[in-house]
């Protein structure tokens, strides 16, 4: 236990924060693609969310190391989810980093209590925020959109009739 009450050694908690860093370090590239596209009128828009996601990274590899994780390294590339050929592209391209990002602090509010909470719960709000900005309009539950999806799966894998094509692997 830490001092604020938290037991820092279980797994999930380790895990969830490698996944947090490992979706911290594919936002920071990504940026730096929007980076390279997006209009003049939405760089520094664009600068403070890449500074602040390196801010976040480099946090969230100190915690993990503290907890007695390996905090795995930056990868020398990532996979876009799709081409980005100019400042539109870079714009969705920056709302989908920031929900993907969501995601992974969802998972990390939910493994997570007191104080990191609050942190996840923060980080989660500024992605959703983020989000809606870049997007013009937000989501109901950020985080919880690909969860959503895939419980519209029927047992068989198979996508209920009716309902829309999940995202993401089955």
């Amino acid at each position: 236990m830490s001092r604020t009450g938290e037991t820092d050694t279980e797994p999930e908690l380790v895990e969830a924060l490698r996944a947090a860093l490992a979706a911290e370090h594919a936002t920071v590239y990504g940026y730096g693609v929007v980076g390279g596209r997006i209009s003049d009128a939405r760089r520094e828009e664009a600068r403070e969310a890449h500074d602040a996601h390196r801010a976040r990274r480099d946090e969230l590899h100190r915690t993990v190391r503290e907890l007695g994780g390996e905090a795995e390294p930056a990868a020398a590339a990532y996979s876009l989810p799709f081409a980005v050929p100019d400042g539109p592209a870079a714009v969705r391209l920056a709302a989908e980093l920031e929900d993907r990002l969501a995601g992974a602090y969802a998972d990390l509010v939910r493994a997570s209590e007191g104080r990191r909470r609050r942190d996840a719960a923060g980080a989660l709000s500024e992605a959703a925020v983020r989000s809606a900005r870049w997007r013009g309009g937000g989501v109901a539950f950020p985080g919880l959109t690909e969860r959503a999806a895939d419980r519209r799966r029927a047992p068989s894998g198979e996508v209920p009739s009716g309902a829309p094509p999940p995202s993401g692997p089955a």
